[in-house]
Parts: structure tokens; C-alpha cells; sequence
């Protein structure tokens, strides 16, 4: 096979198309059908359940476990970034990551939260969640190598848009399969089923980025103990280089803070709707929280094109003060709102600003880089930060949640990581000074 060219169409169409495969993950797993399925399986309104010894509450149990495969991604991310650029072949833990998280969701339909089954069940939501995330590390490195600077806005806005797009897709197949049904049984089933197609379209549509993504730079290199903590190295490197770097260090500290605060949300939204909205009745929560995930995801795709467009004219770092000041707004908003309309009136905010901040800031970070050939540790480093805001968002979120037995107690404490965030963003500096 002919190597393509780096900023050719073709390679930034593949690249691109990962996002069509994986991003059901993030939708159907994530955001949508798994947080429902999870809540149907408790029959009671004492919705407490015990794993690992200890008492939880539903929602806060399934959040402390997310936050632990964050930590565990935060932790392999470095390890196996360090091993990818030794032995030059990013491409076969991109692989790996992807089918160790589609294996998880085939697993999920088994899930059960028996005491003698949780814990396998909770281990194929780990799978799924650490191979999602763990193929990241990798994929958003290829995108400096595959598309020139003036190129990364466009192509990041449009992987995005892709796999807002696939998911929705499958996601209304997946609505088709349970609402089709007339018992809760019946439809439990069917999101059973539905876990298994996020699985199959996973690794399915992930060939087509497979085949054209070129391997890596091959160094020739056979991967031994001395190798493994290369990574860590490297981000030790990175950020000394970051010492010296005023403008991405700055950047990196903001992007820290408010994707702390933006990742919980989406990984906790359907939890919060389901718990907090007075829906009427079971059969209407299920199809109003579908309905409001479909929502988000078309409006996310004009949120992505949007950000990107304004991007160009005023600039990412002012288009992110924005994004950030709605984010603070919707926090607000979200602490009172109670009625399912009100909850639609969010959910189309919240796609309007999820998908805009999402891909500016990963081509932000990217056109900040220093000129490098090592892009995949500077991207190890971002993920590292990303995932340990993210695992101190989600104990602060579940630790909130599980004292007060409230959720919006928790959404209103966001408020203050979007805050932050605005006050760090408007200190980086315009050029590397």
C-alpha cells in the first residue's frame, strides 16, 4: 500500500472516519443507553447497590468507577505513548485500544447488578471505557502528522462532526430497537442488543482508518523493561520544554481546569436527567432522555462548525472564553430546571457548546506546539492532564452526590471549574513570549 501524503484529502478523510467509528461508543455506551439501562435495573426508588464492600448510591457508585479507569488511563497513557515512538507503530496501540474497548461493549450484555455478577459487569465497563479513552492517546497525535497547521481546525471540526453524525445514526436504530417494544423487559433487552451493535460498529468502521493511517516512522526498535517507562520520560521532557514554552503552559493549565468540568458533564448528563426530572412516567423518561441525546448530538455538529468559523474570526482563545462563560450559565440553569422541556432547552445548549469546545481544543493545543517530530508524547502529555481533570471531577461530582444524595448540589459546583478557566484563558498569552 502507498503511504499518503501528510494534509492529502484521502489521509485526512480516514483520520476523520475514526471519529464515525468510535464516537457511538461515547453516545450509545456513555450518554445514552447504558445510563438508562443502568437506571432501569434498579426496581426500587432506594436506588443503593454494594460492590467492592461498601454501600454506594447508584449514580455515585458508576461514577467512582469511571474515575478510577481515567486514573488508569492517566497512568498506561505515558507508558505506552513512550513504547509507541520507540518502536515507531502508534497505529497497533491505536488497534489495540479500539478492540479492547469494543470487546467491552459486546461484554456489557451480560450486565447485571446481582452481587455475585457486578463486578464482572463493572469489568467489561471498564474495557469499554479504557479502550475508548485509551485510543485517544493515540489518535489525537496522528493529527499534527496528517494535516498541516492551517488544516487542524477544519479536519478536528469535521472528525467531530463525523462521529456526531455515526453516532446518531446508529443511536436512532438503537431508539427504533427499544422503543419497538411494549414491557420494560423487552426493552431492557433490547439495550442489551444495542451494546452489542456499538461494539460490532466499533471495530467495523474503525478498517477504513486502519488502512490509510500511515504505521509510523518504523525505528526498527524491540520493546524491552528498559523501554517500558519511556513515556514518563518523556513527559518530563515535554514539560520542561513546557518551562519554556509561556503561551502552551498557560493554555494547558486553562484546558486542565475547564476539561475537568466539561467531561463530567457529558459522562454524567443522562444520569442527571434520569434522576432529577420528573418525566411522569418510566416509558417517557426513556424516550425523552433518548430523545434529548439525539438533540445534543445534531446540534453539536452546527456548535463544531460554528466554533470553528468564529475561531477564524476573533480566535480560538477568545471563542473558548465564550464557550466557557455559556458553560457557567448552563450550570446555573441546570440546578433549577426541573420539567422534561426544560431539560430539551439544556440538552440543545449543551450540544451547541459540547462540540465546539471539544475540537477547538484539541487543534488549539495542537497549533500551539513547538516543531517537533515527537507529537505523540506532546499528546500523551494532553491526555494525561485531560484525564486527570477528569478523575478529579468525577470524585468531587460522585463524592457530592453521594453526601447530600442530591446531583445538583454537584452540577452547581462546576460552576466554579468554568470560572477558572475563563480567568486562565484570558492569560495566555498571544504569541510565545
Amino acid at each position: 500500500m502507498k503511504e499518503l501524503k501528510k494534509g492529502s484529502q484521502k489521509l485526512l478523510n480516514a483520520w476523520a472516519f475514526y471519529d464515525w467509528a468510535n464516537s457511538v461508543y461515547a453516545l450509545t455506551i456513555a450518554s445514552s443507553i447504558f445510563p438508562i439501562f443502568y437506571a432501569a435495573l434498579f426496581l426500587t426508588e432506594i436506588k443503593r447497590l454494594t460492590a467492592f464492600g461498601i454501600e454506594f448510591k447508584s449514580t455515585a457508585l458508576i461514577t467512582f468507577v469511571t474515575a478510577f479507569t481515567f486514573l488508569v488511563v492517566a497512568v498506561l497513557s505515558p507508558i505506552l505513548s513512550g513504547i509507541a515512538d520507540y518502536v515507531g507503530n502508534k497505529k497497533n496501540f491505536l488497534k489495540f485500544f479500539c478492540y479492547l474497548g469494543s470487546t467491552g461493549c459486546l461484554g456489557l450484555y451480560w450486565f447485571d447488578i446481582t452481587p455475585d455478577k457486578i463486578h464482572l459487569s463493572l469489568l467489561f465497563y471498564f474495557m469499554g471505557l479504557i479502550g475508548y479513552w485509551g485510543s485517544l492517546v493515540f489518535y489525537n497525535s496522528y493529527l499534527p502528522d496528517i494535516a498541516f497547521p492551517e488544516q487542524q481546525d477544519s479536519i478536528s471540526a469535521k472528525g467531530f462532526s463525523l462521529g456526531y453524525v455515526g453516532s446518531v445514526v446508529l443511536l436512532i436504530i438503537n431508539l427504533v430497537m427499544v422503543m419497538s417494544q411494549d414491557t420494560g423487559e423487552a426493552k431492557l433487552q433490547m439495550m442489551r442488543y444495542s451494546f452489542i451493535t456499538v461494539g460490532i460498529w466499533w471495530a467495523l468502521f474503525s478498517q477504513y482508518a486502519f488502512y490509510w493511517l500511515p504505521k509510523g516512522t518504523s525505528k526498527g526498535h524491540k520493546v524491552t523493561t528498559s523501554v517500558v517507562f519511556n513515556g514518563f520520560r518523556e513527559l518530563q521532557h515535554v514539560w520542561r520544554a513546557l518551562l519554556g514554552n509561556l503561551r502552551l503552559k498557560r493554555y494547558l493549565c486553562a484546558f486542565f481546569v475547564f476539561s475537568m468540568a466539561v467531561q463530567t458533564i457529558m459522562l454524567v448528563a443522562v444520569y442527571f436527567g434520569e434522576e432529577e426530572i420528573a418525566w411522569g412516567s418510566n416509558e417517557a423518561k426513556t424516550t425523552g432522555l433518548i430523545t434529548s441525546i439525539l438533540v445534543i448530538q445534531l446540534v453539536a455538529v452546527l456548535g463544531a462548525f460554528l466554533t470553528s468559523k468564529l475561531s477564524q474570526i476573533v480566535g480560538n482563545i477568545k471563542t473558548l472564553i465564550v464557550i466557557n462563560t455559556l458553560w457557567v450559565f448552563l450550570c446555573i440553569y441546570a440546578y433549577f430546571m426541573v420539567t422534561p422541556v426544560e431539560f430539551y432547552i439544556a440538552a440543545s445548549s449543551v450540544g451547541l457548546v459540547m462540540g465546539g469546545v471539544q475540537s477547538l481544543a484539541r487543534s488549539t493545543y495542537s497549533k500551539f506546539l513547538p516543531e517537533t517530530n515527537d507529537t505523540t508524547s506532546y499528546f500523551s502529555f494532553y491526555d494525561v492532564a485531560e484525564k486527570i481533570g477528569i478523575v478529579i471531577g468525577m470524585v468531587i461530582y460522585g463524592t457530592i452526590d453521594q453526601i447530600t444524595g442530591s446531583m445538583r448540589n454537584a452540577i452547581l459546583f462546576l460552576v466554579v471549574f468554568f470560572a477558572l478557566s475563563i480567568l486562565l484563558l484570558y492569560r495566555v498569552p498571544k504569541n510565545n513570549t
